[in-house]
């Protein structure tokens, strides 16, 4: 069932501002184009959609290991991969603001106001969007006319050194993958991996990207969680693994982190679309509230990465099978998704708008708070201290809010909005019998459980 967005960008925006999930990033300064940090709610969400993917990807299966490359690569690398030469976006120019855009965003936007046209953008070369902007008469924001479209670099230069003009030029990594790729002798070489057998890893890239807008959905600093699983093509059906690892993405969307499986779409690239090196490439799409956009994308990449590398490098990053002593250079499959997009869709999905109020239906495992506890009211000293001894001893076993502001009504309000599955009231009733009231998120349904239950009662339903 395909749906209308009830809740806006602007919506989520506000709320990831008011409870502390996002903010504007420099925000005293007016803010820093397609930059933002991430709150104590937000910390705590980004860091649990982390871990949910580690767990799933690394540690529960046998045929994977982990790596933490570094951001500054040395150059080379970029040069081997085809990123200095090809890492591009189409750049145009409004000819009276000298603003810059790309060229496909301002394309896609007249094509919704467009619908009866039939374009695959992604398909349009640069000379292609150039004529296309002209023939149709497309125009910047602004009303002006634009220039015509030119390829624009997506990496971001540093520099390495102290002394101005002994400077090496470096450049902030791209994509985390090149960092497995450079480093798979070292791997094969430390660990006792076998093919099939994957690489992973989280952490930051940088993009140098011309538009902003879509909140965090696009911006210049990101943080990727990417695959490549290496394997024998004479050994390996590929379109197998392909889709293994298809259904893996799409089970730890809906099962893992309990996204709506009718708001996700696969699309595959066309061949027009598709990389040069890639035999096959799939977008997992996700339907936020600006449209259906890329949400994990997933290639098989062939060897050109590892071929490319080795070339370039003059190391050899060929395997040797110990039983049979053949030797190759292995193919790829890469399944690749920024964590920022996970972290988006998840609010998207979460973001509920009833009569009295906004609540956040995250899956319990990505709830930043699993737990508040409150004192019925703030002002009776043996109500808080009762309160204050439930609130420690669920601290050790989990992430645990402490509230006493307002009314309990309030308090309630606010938990909801940051999506914590369960309350815990001590009531004069919990001095008497020691029982207290868990009220749930979802439903507002209340129970009584016994204060020396309650951890095991919050870790069983966190299974």
């Amino acid at each position: 069932m395909r749906r209308k967005y009830m809740v806006t960008l602007e919506q989520i925006a506000s709320l990831c501002k008011r409870r502390g999930f996002v903010y504007p990033t420099s925000d005293i300064y007016g803010g820093l184009t397609s930059s933002y940090d991430y709150g104590p709610m937000g910390t705590e969400l980004l860091r649990n959609i982390r871990a949910l993917w580690w767990k799933t990807f690394i540690h529960e299966r046998s045929d994977m290991v982990g790596l933490d490359s570094q951001i500054l690569l040395h150059p080379e690398t970029w040069v081997a991969s085809g990123h200095v030469g090809s890492f591009n976006d189409p750049l145009v120019e409004d000819s009276v603001t000298n603003k810059r855009y790309r060229a496909d965003h301002l394309i896609e936007s007249w094509l919704k106001d467009h619908p009866d046209a039939s374009v695959v953008v992604e398909e349009l070369t640069i000379d292609q969007m150039a004529e296309f902007i002209q023939s149709h008469e497309i125009t910047s924001p602004e009303g002006n006319p634009l220039s015509s479209p030119k390829k624009f670099n997506l990496l971001f230069e540093t520099s390495l050194g102290v002394v101005e003009g002994e400077k090496s030029l470096l450049y902030m990594r791209g994509e985390t993958a090149q960092g497995i790729f450079t480093n798979f002798r070292n791997i094969v070489d430390s660990s006792r991996v076998q093919l099939p057998f994957g690489v992973g890893q989280i952490g930051k890239s940088f993009r140098n990207e011309i538009t902003t807008g879509q909140f965090i959905f696009r911006t210049i600093e990101l943080e990727q969680a990417e695959i490549e699983y290496f394997f024998d093509p004479d050994e390996a059906d590929w379109q197998s693994l392909l889709d293994s690892w298809k259904d893996a993405m799409w089970n730890f969307v809906t099962t893992r982190m309990g996204i709506s499986s009718d708001h996700l779409q696969w699309r595959r690239h066309t061949d027009k679309e598709r990389s040069h090196y890639s035999k096959d490439t799939y977008d997992l799409d996700y339907q936020f509230p600006f449209g259906w956009k890329e949400l994990w994308g997933i290639a098989y990449r062939t060897n050109y990465d590892l071929l490319a590398q080795a070339k370039h490098s003059g190391v050899d990053l060929s395997f040797t099978n110990p039983q049979t002593g053949k030797k190759i250079v292995p193919h790829v499959i890469e399944p690749a998704v920024g964590i920022n997009r996970l972290f988006l869709m998840a609010l998207a999905d979460a973001y509920t708008q009833e009569e009295k109020r906004i609540v956040l239906k995250l899956s319990p495992a990505l709830a930043p708070i699993k737990v508040a506890v409150f004192p019925l009211v703030a002002n009776k000293p043996d109500l808080v201290a009762k309160a204050r001894g439930v609130y420690e001893e669920l601290k050790k076993n989990l992430v645990v809010s402490w509230d006493d502001r307002g009314n309990i009504g309030k308090r309630y309000l606010a938990q909801d909005e940051v999506g914590t599955p369960w309350c815990v009231t001590v009531d004069y009733a919990t001095l008497e019998d020691g029982t207290v009231t868990v009220r749930d998120r979802d439903t507002t349904k209340q129970d009584r459980i016994n204060v020396t239950d309650l951890t095991a009662y919050f870790q069983a339903k966190l299974l």
